[in-house]
């Protein structure tokens, strides 16, 4: 289900009213592929529902270039509603997720392993309300840019 900026902190406050441990994670989440599937599988594991930051089309070309994404935020946030994973979706427009976070104030808070606490500038926000940062492996070979190259014939 999608949830609006405006809706987000009433709806966090009814999902722990009614005693739900919250997860978010956060991406642009393009192409989708196994990586984010079993991504998602993982973080969805840790609590009892699922948000996922979707970044916009605006903060995806401003983090991956100007020929990105390749699917419109509409469409990835539908595809990514439809994932058994996935509760609830809503999308941002800033350079990181801190002001979602700061609303959600999520119990866990789930990243790839290609960041670190130090390299993940809301893991002290989330530690400094008690939350959790976890980091999830990620799948060997799997990323949108390696479908993209494999489209354009240069992946190695």
């Amino acid at each position: 289900m999608k949830v609006t900026r405006d809706n987000l902190s009433a709806f966090a406050a009814a999902l722990r009213a009614h005693g739900q441990r919250i997860v978010f994670t956060n991406g642009c989440f393009d192409i989708l592929h196994v990586g984010h599937v079993r991504y998602l599988g993982a973080a969805r594991a840790l609590g009892d529902c699922l948000v996922v930051g979707l970044n916009s089309d605006t903060s995806v070309r401003r983090l991956k270039g100007p020929e990105r994404p390749v699917n419109e935020e509409a469409d990835r946030a539908e595809v990514l509603d439809a994932l058994r994973a996935v509760d609830y979706v809503t999308i941002f427009d800033e350079p990181t997720a801190a002001e979602l976070i700061e609303i959600i104030r999520p119990d866990v808070y789930v990243k790839g392993g290609d960041y670190t606490i130090a390299t993940l500038p809301e893991a002290e926000i989330v530690r400094g309300y008690g939350g959790r940062v976890e980091f999830i492996d990620l799948v060997p070979e799997r990323s949108t840019t390696r479908v993209i190259e494999k489209l354009r014939g240069t992946a190695l």
